[in-house]
């Protein structure tokens, strides 16, 4: 799900009126968030903000979540500050950089991997190992992403060692926490992000120096996945039968799920024995994926799913064109109609959200003798 409706879900269940959640600033997609301990919603909040990147800002009666980096919305100079009673016009302080880690590892999930977990890693250029951070999160994120992220969070931590503290005039009372200005001082524009604003006779800021680059490197290396096998998820159904409610025996058992979708829009009737080239049928699949094939393919019977024209009615449709137009939604042309003796089952039109079965080796047929037929059982 998108990043935007994570914080929105996180803030409706501590209780936010939802006209006052603002998280149009937000993007980014999470693949999976776990919740591994008895927490409120602000510190999952406060672990997405850290993974992330964004900031979270009261303003005109608004909690507004908006993403780092972006750009200076105004400059300022040293005549526009106003002068304290006490101190300086301008507080500029550097952070000790023995405080600050060399090296950053981060603990992610992966999604590709059965959430198994990597280890990703940031680096100065240094050969020191003593000051290294490590800090986990149960996100499940590609690799090469969470590569780029803890970049972006070591980048941050080394930037932001640079800090300022500053009034400014009530005029400049449209800038919120966690806007960026460019500051001049000594022939230079520093950019700063605002951490805290504190209004009174004038408007007391602590920021932060930015560098816009942190948040536009490029992903890490792709790590394929270190799977060997298909991973079977549950076990194989079984099917039993019996005439009474007890002394069931098997019939057969099938492992494998069955690729089904719906009708998207009608599908009208159309000719058989030759390529129908009018009719185009659209269909969700609920998984699974189609591929166009070649017509000596089609003609061995790739391609084959069954439409339910009517309730318990079936026309089996080939297609040779498979186009993926949405997520899981195919466009499917060059089409065979009424196969396998079907072309009484054709409807003109078979509605939209009509039931859909890809024929496949995922079906298995009930190994019932002809003699059981029409006997009801159990």
């Amino acid at each position: 799900m998108s990043l935007a409706a994570l914080v929105r879900h996180l803030c409706l269940r501590a209780g936010l009126p939802e006209d006052r959640i603002e998280v149009s600033g937000l993007w980014g997609t999470v693949e999976g968030y776990a919740i591994g301990a008895l927490e409120s919603p602000r510190a999952s909040i406060t672990t997405l903000s850290r993974h992330f990147g964004f900031d979270a800002v009261e303003t005109e009666g608004l909690i507004r979540f908006v993403m780092r980096g972006r750009a200076a919305v105004a400059s300022v100079s040293p005549d526009e500050l106003v002068a304290a009673r006490v101190g300086d016009l301008l507080e500029l302080t550097r952070g000790q950089e023995t405080e600050l880690p060399q090296a950053l590892k981060w603990q992610v999930a992966r999604a590709d991997e059965d959430y198994e977990a990597a280890q990703v890693e940031a680096r100065r250029i240094t050969v020191d190992t003593t000051r290294i951070a490590s800090e986990p999160f149960l996100i499940a994120v590609p690799p090469e992403e969470a590569e780029r992220r803890c970049r972006r969070a070591l980048m941050e931590a080394w930037t932001g060692r640079e800090s300022a503290v500053f009034r400014l005039p009530p005029s400049r009372l449209a800038l919120d926490p966690a806007d960026v200005v460019t500051l001049a001082h000594d022939g230079r524009a520093v950019p700063l992000r605002f951490v805290s604003i504190a209004d009174a006779d004038a408007r007391g800021v602590e920021a932060v120096r930015q560098d816009r680059e942190a948040y536009d490197l490029p992903p890490g290396a792709p790590r394929p996945s270190a799977l060997s096998q298909a991973v079977v998820f549950g076990a194989p159904e079984a099917v039993f039968r019996s005439p009474s409610t007890d002394g069931f025996e098997l019939l057969t058992t099938f492992g494998s799920r069955a690729r089904i979708g719906t009708l998207v829009s009608d599908f009208y009737a159309g000719p058989t024995s030759r390529f129908d080239l009018g009719n185009v049928l659209v269909v969700d699949l609920l998984s699974g994926t189609l591929e166009s094939v070649t017509d000596l393919t089609l003609f061995g019977g790739a391609n084959a799913m069954a439409v339910e024209t009517a309730p318990g009615v079936w026309e089996i449709v080939q297609a040779g064109s498979a186009d993926l137009i949405a997520p899981g939604r195919y466009r499917l042309t060059r089409l065979l109609r009424g196969q396998r003796g079907t072309e009484g089952a054709m409807a003109d039109p078979a509605p939209a959200g009509a039931r859909v079965v890809v024929l496949d080796d995922s079906l298995a047929s009930m190994p019932i003798a002809e003699a059981d037929l029409g006997i009801p059982w159990n």
